[in-house]
């Protein structure tokens, strides 16, 4: 493993680069954010090219940043209101996506603080980060760690957490993939499909209504490979405006299993994940604007990138029904989920 000076976030903390090698692939990760900023791999013809949206520089991640390879939370996508009950007390928190909480929050968010490197190897990073009692409103104190370890052409992704009082917790990455390898363009080739019979369906600002409905004959049926830009037509005009869904994983919670698959046609990379965790956020970067500037000048636009974001149910601490994110003293919140690349 090398690293290498990333630049000092405001307050003076000095960030690092981390790059971690196996003999197919090349990733790099930042102690800020416990982010992945690049991860470089083979096309069919053995051209290898960068594969995740990023910045060259940390001051890309410090400003208009959409979450580029982040490690989001306490509590990834949104909670209804802001707000959540606990023990009969209400945590208030705040409100960063219309009257809603997005992905933990605002400028102590785990995707915005410099994390501890706690153990590091050619092929292998961890990382820590102590987030005390009442940050960004959640209650107890929560000790996090993100480890990244590369097995030939697979990236495997694991947080674990523990926690001194009763919090919800549900922990992800927010890579944006482009499987072409090459700075610019859209996502809109690639072909996706994602292992999921159901789906949770949500109402005004994106929040689930806390059913989990069929995706047969929907626009969200991706159980077979679907061209993004075949499926985007029958989304655009809703508030998601293109994919932006969390569907059930099939199989059974707790147990790694496939979640999803991408390939690009013109470059035959492949993308296969597989995770632990009950729900996977397919997101085709409707939200992209080109305000985000990356690696080499190109400005990130309308689907530039897509994500699959394994998690837990969004809003799922203000919906019982659905699996519990709450985290209680003693308990160990566990998320592995993997990133195999490959060719077709």
């Amino acid at each position: 493993m090398s690293d290498a000076d990333f630049g000092s976030t405001p307050d003076g903390r000095r960030t690092r680069r981390f790059t971690l090698r196996s003999d197919l692939l090349e990733v790099a990760v930042s102690d800020y954010g416990a982010t992945l900023l690049a991860v470089r791999a083979p096309d069919r013809d053995g051209r290898v090219g960068d594969v995740v949206l990023g910045h060259d520089h940390l001051d890309g991640y410090l400003h208009d940043n959409p979450y580029l390879g982040a490690s989001v939370g306490r509590v990834v996508n949104r909670i209804g209101g802001a707000s959540f009950a606990c023990d009969g007390v209400t945590y208030r928190l705040l409100a960063n996506d219309g009257p809603n909480h997005l992905h933990g929050g605002g400028d102590r968010a785990l995707s915005r603080v410099v994390w501890d490197v706690v153990d590091a190897a050619p092929d292998r990073l961890a990382l820590a980060y102590v987030s005390p009692d009442g940050e960004e409103g959640y209650p107890g104190r929560l000790e996090v760690c993100a480890e990244y370890a590369l097995d030939g052409d697979t990236l495997a992704i694991t947080y674990r957490a523990r926690t001194d009082a009763v919090t919800p917790v549900s922990l992800t990455n927010h890579a944006y993939f482009h499987l072409g390898g090459q700075p610019g363009g859209d996502v809109l080739d690639h072909e996706v499909q994602v292992f999921a019979r159901a789906f949770t369906p949500t109402g005004p600002g994106q929040i689930p209504t806390g059913e989990i409905a069929e995706v047969a004959g929907t626009p969200l049926d991706l159980r077979e490979p679907t061209r993004i830009g075949d499926g985007l037509p029958a989304l655009v005009d809703t508030e998601a405006a293109g994919f932006d869904h969390n569907f059930v994983v099939d199989g059974t919670p707790g147990e790694v299993r496939p979640a999803a698959q991408v390939l690009d046609p013109a470059s035959g990379r492949t993308l296969a994940v597989q995770t632990d965790q009950p729900g996977v956020q397919f997101y085709s970067g409707n939200m992209l604007d080109g305000s985000a500037v990356g690696r080499g000048g190109v400005t990130y636009g309308r689907h530039a990138g897509l994500c699959l974001e394994p998690q837990q149910f969004p809003d799922a601490v203000n919906l019982p029904q659905f699996p519990s994110p709450w985290l209680a003293p003693g308990e160990e919140h566990l998320h592995r989920s993997s990133y195999r690349f490959g060719t077709a």
